[in-house]
C-alpha cells in the first residue's frame, strides 16, 4: 500500500533491501492521547533505481567559467562486498580562476540535486517531511567535507536549507590507508541552517518542511583534487542509528529517552498511562479555595 504511493522514481530495490531494518519498528505505533509519532520511514531518493540517476541535476563552477568537474555513475550491487545498488558521485575540484572574467573571484564546487518533480493540476508537487525527525543517507565517503542540501517552496527561490554530511567510517577514519565503508548517516531536520549563496541569513526561520523541493549533496571545501561520494539511498524518519525512537521530538511528554520501539516505548507508554490513572485529582489552589468559600458565604447570607 505505501509502495503504491512512491513516485516513479523510488523503485521497491530501496525496500528490498532495508525493509529487515525497518520492518521490526514499523509494526509499532506510539499514541499518547491521540498524539502519534510515525515510525514508519518515507523513501525519498532510491538510487538502487537506475532510473533515480537519470533524473539528477549536476551542477559545478563551469557556470561561471570554472574548471571543476563532476559526474553521476550508477553502479550495480557487489554481494561478495555486500555493496547496495548506488550511484557514484565523483569528480575533480578546480580552484583555477577564468582568466576572462575578473568578476569570478573563487571557483572550487560541485553538487547535485533532484530536478523538479513536476507539476499537477492541482499546482507543484512537494514533498512533505514534515512528521519527521530525521534525514537518512546511506554512503560511503572518501571523507571531504560534504554538505546535504534541502530546498524549499521558500519565499527567497535561491535560499538552501544546508548541513554538513558528518561520516565516521569514511575512507582513512580509522587509518591514513583504511579504506571507506557503507554507513548510514543522520541529520536532525532542526538542525539544518539557512543559506543564501553560501552564506548563512540571518534571522533563521524553521524549514519549511511540508514543501521541499529538492535534496542533494554538494562540496565546497575548495580543495583541488579528485572526490568520491557513494549514495544509495536518502529517507526520512524518526529512528535513531539504534533503530529508536529520539526523544527530543519537542512534543509534549514526547520525552521517550531513545527507548527500544520493539521493546520498551510500549511498556513505558502503558506505565505512564497507568500512572496518569493513578494520579490524585488536581489540588485547587489558594485563589480557587477563596472563590469556593466566598461562594459558600454568599449562598448563607442569602438564605
Amino acid at each position: 500500500m505505501f509502495r503504491a504511493s512512491l513516485p516513479r522514481f523510488a523503485a521497491p530495490g530501496f525496500w528490498q533491501k532495508t525493509n529487515q531494518e525497518f520492518q521490526r519498528q514499523a509494526k509499532f505505533a506510539i499514541n499518547l492521547e491521540g498524539l502519534t509519532i510515525t515510525t514508519i520511514p518515507q523513501p525519498l531518493l532510491d538510487f538502487e533505481d537506475p532510473q533515480t540517476s537519470t533524473w539528477m541535476k549536476i551542477m559545478t563552477d563551469q557556470t561561471v567559467g570554472g574548471f571543476s568537474t563532476a559526474h553521476i555513475t550508477q553502479k550495480e550491487a557487489d554481494p561478495a562486498t555486500s555493496s547496495p545498488a548506488h550511484i557514484l558521485f565523483h569528480g575533480n575540484i578546480s580552484t583555477k580562476l577564468p582568466h576572462d572574467r575578473p568578476d569570478v573571484m573563487k571557483t572550487g564546487y560541485a553538487a547535485f540535486r533532484n530536478r523538479d518533480r513536476g507539476r499537477t493540476l492541482f499546482g507543484e508537487l512537494f514533498w512533505s517531511v514534515e512528521p519527521y525527525s530525521y534525514l537518512a543517507l546511506r554512503v560511503k565517503s572518501d571523507g571531504r567535507k560534504y554538505f546535504v542540501n534541502i530546498q524549499t517552496d521558500s519565499i527567497v527561490e535561491s535560499d538552501i536549507h544546508q548541513h554538513k554530511l558528518l561520516t565516521k567510517n569514511h575512507k582513512g577514519a580509522a587509518s591514513p590507508n583504511s579504506p571507506a565503508q557503507w554507513e548510514t548517516v543522520l541529520i536532525r531536520l532542526h538542525d539544518f541552517v539557512r543559506t543564501n549563496q553560501g552564506f548563512i541569513t540571518e534571522p533563521q526561520s524553521e524549514m519549511l518542511r511540508q514543501k521541499v523541493k529538492s535534496f542533494g549533496i554538494g562540496l565546497i571545501d575548495r580543495e583541488p583534487g579528485p572526490f568520491e561520494l557513494a549514495i544509495s539511498a536518502m529517507w526520512a524518519t524518526n529512528l535513531n542509528d539504534r533503530g529508536q525512537i529520539d526523544g527530543r521530538t519537542g512534543w509534549l511528554e514526547g520525552d521517550q529517552g531513545s527507548a527500544l520501539l520493539s521493546e520498551n516505548t510500549v511498556e513505558k507508554m502503558a506505565q505512564r498511562a497507568e500512572e496518569r490513572r493513578n494520579m490524585p485529582e488536581k489540588k485547587e489552589s489558594f485563589t480557587e479555595r477563596m472563590a469556593d468559600i466566598g461562594r459558600a458565604q454568599r449562598r448563607e447570607n442569602t438564605s
